[in-house]
């Protein structure tokens, strides 16, 4: 499993991320001839080797005419269904461009297709989202974490006017996306490098433990006194891809009614749960209780606590946290005759000697295709599964599979051979598109337990609607602010 590590000390653009990714070994000429299927006119990527407070870094130039044309978000979509993309490049564009969109629209009170790209809709913002998608695919990037980044400080100037930093698209894409305090007067962190983190990133934190096999540097427009204008990339593959840590929060309630715990548990799988469960206990005078787990990431933590704080009336939370080994899985798509389905693979290590992979189907799939078709969700299921063992005899395991976080951002777009449709009376041929849907108190009673091994098996919930927004702002300079894209 690849794994890209995102270095944002001076923050983050697209042209930058797209010039890092080229630096690490995307080919540039296949990212160039993907762009140019897009139907822009006349469009060259350009990289020039540069130089930013004495370090080596690459640098984007995108040559095209001068262009005035506001484009909206079904123009853009257009635009990608008739390019020669790969359906994970299109699908990995086309989620950043939905949440630019639903940020930008958000920020004017109005709806996501009546907003005007304006910027972002220019040549250069589609340019460096299209060029990062297919430069993760060429490298086969499977998992991607990131550091805090910087938004910088000051005023920018954009479509709209003078605006603070970070500029108001580029705040509600940083919605859940950690940050750090920085005094350099510059836009950092600009809408396109907002929306590739909002969207794309799976973890942020520190490096992570990892055998790094290449680095890119991709170098912003400006030079800045301060520091070197440059984002680092790592790119390498995990030394314990199987193992991983995880924290097991745990509180006791015996005055929260089932509609309340019900309720607190659907906010946790919101807030980022790993997996959810509750055990029936007896406290103290012989009170009958429940004791509510919470399996999570450890950069989940924090936010999973205050959930905890506020829908369970807990005075106080435990906090354990334990080691974690998986198999390796992915997600499949099978075709049936009601539609595409996703199937879950969970594949067995060697240690565990010969046996087929573990496949189950996923339940909001089947209870879909039950629903609107009449049929037993029993029969459904059958059908999904006997399609999806069809298709993994075909397949081999892989050993460079991610194993988290379900299929954001990077399910697999492998697809299994389309079973023979059984008989059905009514002979519908129905396809739906389906989407998967899924720190501050003090807190007693910590619990701080290492090489403990954690055999629950966890459900990445949650679909992605990335409805969100940007303008990305070009060649607009205020009072020396670095301005990149």
């Amino acid at each position: 499993m690849a794994i890209a590590y995102l270095d944002t000390l001076s923050g983050i653009a697209g042209d930058m991320t797209l010039a890092a990714l080229v630096d690490a070994g995307a080919d540039a000429n296949y990212i160039e001839r993907q762009v140019q299927s897009l139907g822009l006119e006349n469009v060259r990527l350009q990289f020039s080797t540069t130089r930013r407070h004495d370090f080596r870094a690459l640098r984007l130039d995108v040559l095209h005419p001068a262009e005035h044309v506001h484009r909206h978000l079904s123009d853009i979509e257009a635009m990608l269904e008739r390019s020669q993309l790969t359906a994970r490049e299109r699908g990995m564009a086309g989620r950043i461009f939905r949440r630019l969109g639903a940020a930008e629209a958000h920020v004017h009170g109005t709806d996501i297709e009546s907003v005007h790209f304006h910027e972002v809709g220019a040549v250069d913002s589609i340019v460096d989202i299209v060029g990062v998608a297919v430069a993760l695919c060429n490298l086969e990037i499977q998992r991607i974490v990131a550091s805090a980044t910087p938004t910088g400080t000051g005023t920018v100037k954009i479509a709209h006017g003078t605006v603070s930093v970070p500029a108001p698209a580029t705040a509600e894409l940083l919605k859940g996306v950690p940050i750090r305090a920085c005094g350099i007067e510059a836009e950092l962190t600009t809408p396109t490098g907002a929306a590739i983190l909002a969207t794309l990133v799976d973890q942020f934190g520190p490096l992570p433990s990892m055998q790094i096999n290449r680095i890119g540097y991709g170098a912003g427009h400006r030079d800045m006194p301060e520091q070197a204008n440059i984002l680092r990339i790592l790119i390498g593959s995990p030394l314990d891809e199987d193992r991983d840590d995880v924290v097991v929060l745990e509180c006791n309630m015996d005055d929260i009614t089932g509609e309340q715990l019900g309720f607190a548990i659907e906010q946790l799988w919101k807030s980022g749960a790993l997996d959810v469960f509750t055990t029936a206990i007896g406290m103290k005078k012989n009170r009958p209780a429940t004791l509510l787990s919470v399996i999570a990431r450890p950069e989940h933590r924090g936010r999973l606590e205050d959930c905890l704080f506020t829908h369970c009336g807990s005075l106080g939370i435990r906090r354990t946290r334990m080691s974690r080994r998986k198999l390796h899985r992915e997600v499949l798509r099978v075709d049936t005759r009601w539609g595409v389905a996703r199937v879950k693979v969970a594949w067995p290590t060697d240690g565990l000697g010969p046996q087929s992979p573990r496949v189950s189907p996923e339940y909001e799939d089947c209870r879909q295709f039950a629903e609107s078709h009449q049929e037993s969700l029993e029969h459904v299921f059958q059908v999904v599964l006997e399609a999806a063992q069809q298709a993994v005899e075909d397949l081999q395991p892989l050993q460079n599979l991610p194993t988290g976080p379900g299929d954001r951002p990077f399910e697999s777009d492998r697809r299994g051979p389309p079973p023979p449709p059984p008989p059905r009376p009514n002979g519908s041929h129905d396809h739906h598109d389906h989407h998967d849907h899924h720190d501050h108190h003090d807190h007693h009673d910590h619990h701080d337990h290492h090489d403990h091994h954690d055999h629950h098996d966890h459900h990445d919930h949650h679909d992605h609607h990335d409805h969100h927004d940007h303008h990305d702002h070009h060649d607009h300079h205020d009072s020396g602010h670095d301005h990149h894209r």
